[in-house]
């Protein structure tokens, strides 16, 4: 089967450029049996590929139209009968209208109106029509509708939800405009054999059977937090749209040949919760944030328990207690860096090579602003200059003998600051530290070994993905080869903690 559908897909996007994501989403969406949306403007090849889908169908009949505000039921649902108005019944004829048709294209699908609402609706979702007083089943796969802009009208938000898938299709991007230039769509085409052709039978056994495929605890894990991310943003998704993407979900995995949906199959929920293109983005990256998450690897929460140990590491390295001598006495560093026991250093001062000292008796400030006087100051300013002296307390006083005196230097007091030397720790207390530390250490070495395991698996299981974006593909694999070097670091960096604990001096 996967051959096979890939053949299709190829199909799809044949002679297209830059449509390999919608080509792959709008199948996907067949197979499962629901809709899908294209947003974009016009140009732009939405069309092309409804029509293309209907060419993977063997049979069936296909539909197209492009709707107004004044488009009338008549247009969707075919005419009225006249015979059977003559007959006072209320039937349509819907032979090469959407009732009848397996696969169709409705453009500017929210310019529907209340006249036609109601009975599109219950088309798409239960895939039934109200032809007069009968509810017949339609022969309906899957319906793509185009749109340029959503819709902003309260009635029309059941509409939009009907459509599972949704994208936003945009104009060729500037690389690949000279392919667009020149590209020759004849030469190219694929010619698809009969028997890659989808019937409804095939669809209802693909369906049938995707339904025994399980959820792994890791899909069940991303569908919550992605529900919670969505809840924390105030956006809605209904309990219906939710079981849709777990129908669409299996339809991938088993399609793909697998027996369980596996993290790989939910890159597509970005195609399928948004409610306007640009959280689109947001979407596939909080995605892309809980890839390996399964193996027990969070970088945010590690990357602080990390740096907290760093820094209780860096916190007890720098713990000092004060040194004492053989008697028990603290001791301190006086102003000649020597130790002391005395809490206090006096020290003369100078300035240059010259003592300073205090004025004599007099005035409030004897320092000068602590910045004293110099003997020759001292002589100009206080003292006579042919005697060399000054009355101080009742007697003259000569200069010699007033610098003479200690009480009279400009002295500075001030504290000795303590002796320090590295705290020494108990050696429990380290051990228990380094057996901490080393739990951590385990516990990165298991995810590191878990997370070398998933990318192995990763790139088997991705590379040949039938529903996933090659592009991704790439990103995917580059994201997991980048957290296994964060491990890594985390690794060293836990036993570089290690490493100091043990080096501690101990008691």
């Amino acid at each position: 089967m996967k051959p096979s559908l890939e053949r299709l897909i190829q199909s799809l996007s044949d002679g297209l450029i830059e449509r390999e994501i919608p080509s792959r989403l709008i199948l996907l969406s067949a197979l499962a049996g629901e809709h899908t949306l294209l947003v974009g403007p016009p140009g732009t090849a939405k069309s092309v590929l409804a029509r293309k889908l209907h060419n993977v169908f063997s049979g069936g009949d296909y539909f197209e139209r492009l709707l107004t505000r004044f488009s009338v039921p008549e247009e969707l649902f075919g005419p009225l009968s006249i015979k059977a108005l003559e007959d006072d019944k209320y039937h349509r004829l819907t032979e090469h209208y959407l009732p009848s048709a397996s696969t169709a294209f409705i453009d500017e699908i929210f310019k529907a109106n209340s006249a036609i609402l109601n009975s599109l609706l219950t088309i798409l979702n239960e895939g039934e029509f109200d032809n007069g007083t009968t509810r017949v089943k339609v022969p309906l796969i899957s319906v793509v509708a185009a749109s340029n802009e959503l819709p902003d009208e309260t009635e029309l938000e059941a509409l939009y939800d009907r459509f599972l898938v949704r994208y936003q299709v945009q104009p060729v991007s500037n690389q690949q405009f000279e392919t667009l230039l020149t590209l020759n769509t004849d030469s190219s085409a694929v010619m698809l054999n009969e028997t890659d052709k989808l019937t409804p039978a095939t669809i209802a056994d693909i369906q049938q059977k995707a339904e025994q495929v399980s959820l792994s605890d890791e899909v069940i894990q991303l569908l919550g937090a992605m529900r919670d991310y969505l809840n924390q943003q105030n956006r809605y998704v209904s309990d219906r749209r939710w079981r849709k993407v777990v129908k669409l979900l299996k339809v991938s995995a088993y399609t793909n040949g697998q027996t369980q949906v596996s993290i790989w199959d939910c890159w597509l929920l970005q195609h399928c919760l948004w409610n306007s293109p640009e959280q689109r983005e947001e979407l596939a990256n909080c995605y892309e944030s809980h890839l390996g998450i399964g193996t027990g690897f969070y970088p945010q929460r590690l990357e602080k328990l990390i740096a907290t140990w760093e820094h209780s590491l860096s916190t007890d390295r720098a713990s000092e207690v004060q040194q004492v001598n053989a008697s028990g006495h603290k001791l301190y560093l006086d102003t000649d860096q020597q130790q002391t026991t005395a809490k206090r250093s006096v020290e003369w001062l100078h300035r240059g090579n010259q003592a300073l000292y205090l004025s004599p008796p007099g005035p409030e400030d004897r320092s000068n602003g602590n910045i004293g006087y110099t003997r020759h100051e001292l002589l100009d300013d206080f003292f006579d200059s042919h005697y060399q002296q000054t009355h101080i307390d009742g007697r003259w006083q000569h200069i010699d003998e007033y610098i003479r005196q200690s009480e009279n230097h400009l002295m500075l007091e001030q504290l000795n600051p303590a002796c320090m030397e590295p705290a020494k720790h108990g050696s429990s207390f380290v051990d228990n530290r380094v057996q901490e530390a080393l739990v951590i250490l385990t516990d990165l070495t298991r995810q590191q070994d878990n997370l070398s395991e998933f990318l192995k698996s990763a790139k088997q299981e991705i590379v040949d993905h039938l529903w996933i974006d090659s592009s991704f593909k790439d990103s995917a694999v580059n994201n997991l080869e980048h957290s296994q070097k964060q491990i890594g670091k985390l690794i060293q960096r836990i036993g570089a903690v290690i490493e100091g604990y043990r080096g501690l001096p101990r008691l």
